[in-house]
């Protein structure tokens, strides 16, 4: 792992600290961020860095995902991704909802319920250019996050749905709050 890596890393994860520590719109609940301290994460790994292979859906199909809260929201499955962690073979997939350029990747994997969040963790991609099949994206899961729902029943999260459920443990990104 480079230094540099991990210090940007680092430095990303303070931002956060200190946002959800001091910001009004932190999930964190206003009589609990005078005692906040930092989330518990993972150490860097660059190993989890990995190279995914893009799959486009040029017609995606539409996905309903619950919520933390029991409603159903709705995206598209415009991508499938394939790469190897900690030697095992996974395929994932990203979605959009209609005017967003990022692509959500919500998952949850072995860590879920035990070492991470419940409902699982989030990532985004904002590719530079318009992802084609068999492109190469690079996905890094120590950026892996809990969503908002996660510290506060007053936030309503889309839980990960099943293709999006991991067979490996990615110890890495946040762990539980």
């Amino acid at each position: 792992m480079t230094d540099d890596y991990a210090e940007q890393l680092r430095r990303h994860r303070a931002e956060k600290d200190e946002f959800l520590a001091t910001h009004r719109q932190s999930p964190i609940p206003p009589e609990q961020r005078d005692s906040f301290d930092g989330l518990a994460y993972f150490d860097p790994d660059e190993s989890y860095r990995v190279e995914a292979t893009v799959t486009v859906h040029d017609d995606p199909d539409i996905v309903e995902m619950d919520t933390s809260e029991g409603r159903v929201v709705r995206y598209r499955e415009e991508l499938s991704f394939e790469a190897t962690v900690d030697g095992e073979a996974v395929t994932f997939h990203g979605y959009r909802q209609e005017a967003d350029d990022e692509i959500f990747v919500p998952f949850r994997d072995k860590t879920t319920g035990q070492q991470t969040y419940e409902g699982g963790r989030y990532m985004e991609l904002t590719p530079e250019e318009k992802l084609e099949d068999g492109d190469t994206v690079t996905v890094d899961f120590n950026l892996a996050y809990a969503p908002f729902c996660a510290f506060s029943d007053t936030f309503d999260c889309p839980l990960a749905p099943e293709e999006n459920w991991l067979d490996v443990a990615i110890e890495a990104g946040e762990r539980n709050p």
